[in-house]
């Protein structure tokens, strides 16, 4: 029961999306199993507040024996101080050594972007993929288009109604992780690429329906988008990294390469800290050293 009362809580509070809480719910069953065994008693809220740093520490110390990835350990702990912060909130008990809980370290890699070579010919190609429904081939360019001219996440993109690019505005609100708005600029041949859709969709207009549409007029999902990438890359022979995450990826390497600060891009990414961004992106030395050299004055000779 205080499980499925946790879900809720991360779902009306937190804000979190369903999938973000189903797998805090499972870290956090896994947690409750192991504790139970550790300390012989039951998992109640009261015993739980008494769960001293060694009972933490051995829990973490079992997932790495078992060969559970740093990553997912680390999730796996930040569900465990979500949990204990609920049950303070539900049953006004703390327990303090939680908090003294250091996550696992875990190796940050950049993704790799799409060059600009690439993702035109990808918006080429997803264009010619549906010759016997136009609209679909349509439908697919407008969708590549958007990730590569906008940096949406997948999730954002498909989450788009009618409305909310009707009358062609210069910016979409676009709502993110933990159910957070923000504006995003839209450029012409994005507009340009949804109006051909729009057009050729066998769909009226309905503006509070998804804009990206199925064959069978549902709403897209998001896998259904993915294996439209794979199918247009597979076309091209591009390596498999290139994804519609890529596709977000390679927006904001070409806003970065071409002196967007990194407060603004984190504002058009929709990231929480600004350390999100900087290692989402990267830019070549070539051109922070031609920027330096410019900018420095020390660095004139």
């Amino acid at each position: 029961m205080i499980i499925q009362d946790f879900r809720e809580y991360l779902l009306t509070v937190r804000g979190y999306s369903v999938h973000t809480a189903e797998s805090y719910c499972l870290d956090i069953k896994n947690f409750l199993n192991f504790f139970e065994d550790y300390s012989g008693e039951e998992a109640s809220a009261e015993v739980l507040a008494n769960a001293e740093l060694t009972a933490f520490r051995a829990w973490l110390s079992s997932r790495a024996a078992k060969g559970t990835a740093k990553a997912s350990s680390a999730r796996a702990l930040s569900a465990l101080k979500m949990f204990y912060k609920f049950i303070a909130k539900r049953f006004g008990i703390k327990n303090s050594a939680i908090a003294l809980m250091q996550s696992p370290r875990v190796p940050r890699k950049l993704s790799k972007a799409v060059s600009g070579e690439d993702a035109l010919a990808l918006l080429k190609t997803a264009d010619e993929m549906h010759p016997e429904d136009p609209w679909l081939a349509a439908r697919d360019k407008a969708l590549m288009t958007l990730l590569y001219g906008c940096g949406l996440r997948i999730s954002e993109a498909l989450n788009l109604k009618d409305g909310n690019i009707s009358g062609a505005p210069e910016v979409v609100r676009v709502r993110g992780k933990g159910g957070k708005d923000r504006l995003v600029p839209i450029m012409p041949a994005v507009h340009a690429a949804i109006a051909q859709y729009m057009k050729l969709r066998p769909y009226g207009f309905d503006a509070g329906r998804a804009l990206f549409r199925s064959s069978k007029g549902t709403a897209l999902g998001a896998r259904a988008a993915q294996r439209m990438t794979e199918q247009a890359r597979n076309l091209l022979m591009l390596p498999d990294y290139v994804t519609p995450h890529a596709l977000r990826h390679s927006f904001a390497t070409v806003l970065l390469s071409n002196g967007v600060d990194l407060r603004t891009l984190q504002e058009l990414l929709g990231h929480s800290s600004l350390s999100t961004t900087q290692l989402y992106t990267k830019v070549d030395m070539s051109t922070l050293t031609e920027i330096y050299e410019s900018a420095h004055p020390r660095a004139k000779r």
